[in-house]
């Protein structure tokens, strides 16, 4: 399973599935991050946390966990 935290610098990768629970994944789609969504990865910060990506316009800041969250393909 590809996670958005083990995509690369400079790569496009789309959101295949979101896992979680409740609010959790609630708060990861709120952000934009829904099916099908595309999304450009940045800047990764040196100890890995946090993952800075370009959704729907905009630039968001996720953390290692939330980025594992995320099902890319």
């Amino acid at each position: 399973m590809n996670t958005l935290r083990s995509a690369k610098i400079g790569q496009t990768v789309k959101v295949k599935k979101l896992h979680g629970e409740g609010a959790v994944k609630r708060r990861i789609m709120d952000m934009g991050l829904t099916r099908g969504t595309e999304v450009y990865v940045r800047k990764v910060a040196p100890l890995g946390d946090p993952v800075e990506v370009t959704v729907r316009g905009y630039e968001l800041s996720l953390r290692k966990a939330d980025a594992e969250m995320v099902e890319v393909e």
